[in-house]
């Protein structure tokens, strides 16, 4: 049997990229910082979006049936810790500039990518919701450095020019 800690210790050696994800409906825009996040397939174009079932939020993004996956840039650093700390909702949105493209999700302005999507089906598996999302829309921004998440630390990859 594999325990949950030696689990999470071999994950944390798997480098992925660092993610808010977003919804808003009647109660509100909410969000959260995700790594949990991978292509399914591009005809129709989906999106697996994994989120832990105690998460504050999960009841809005169930409710909600949209959430925008906002690829974070290598300087959103600040951004991925304000939606992974106990700030309130709105304070989280303080940090960034927020847009809309066609479910009303949050966008982050100067995200590396954002997809935004609307939630087709989701499964239970252990302790996390998986959503299924089907994307309706894409902004690309102008950034070709990422922020990913690797040994439990923040780091920088992409573009370097040589001089």
């Amino acid at each position: 049997m594999i325990e949950a800690t030696d689990f999470r210790d071999a994950m944390s050696l798997l480098t992925t990229a660092v993610n808010v994800i977003t919804t808003k409906g009647s109660s509100g825009a909410h969000g959260f910082t995700a790594s949990a996040v991978c292509s399914v397939t591009d005809t129709p174009p989906t999106l697996l979006v994994c989120m832990n079932q105690t998460a504050r939020s999960h009841a809005h993004f169930l409710e909600n049936k949209t959430l925008s996956v906002n690829v974070l840039g290598a300087q959103h650093e600040s951004i991925s810790n304000a939606f992974t700390s106990k700030l309130c909702s709105e304070e989280r949105f303080g940090h960034g500039a927020w847009t809309t493209l066609a479910t009303g999700a949050p966008i982050l302005a100067d995200a590396l990518v954002s997809f935004d999507c609307e939630i087709e089906d989701i499964q239970q598996v252990g302790t996390h919701s998986v959503f299924m999302c089907r994307v309706v829309a894409i902004k690309q921004g102008e950034s070709d450095e990422s922020l990913v998440y690797f040994n439990r630390a923040y780091h920088q990859v992409g573009q370097v020019e040589i001089i």
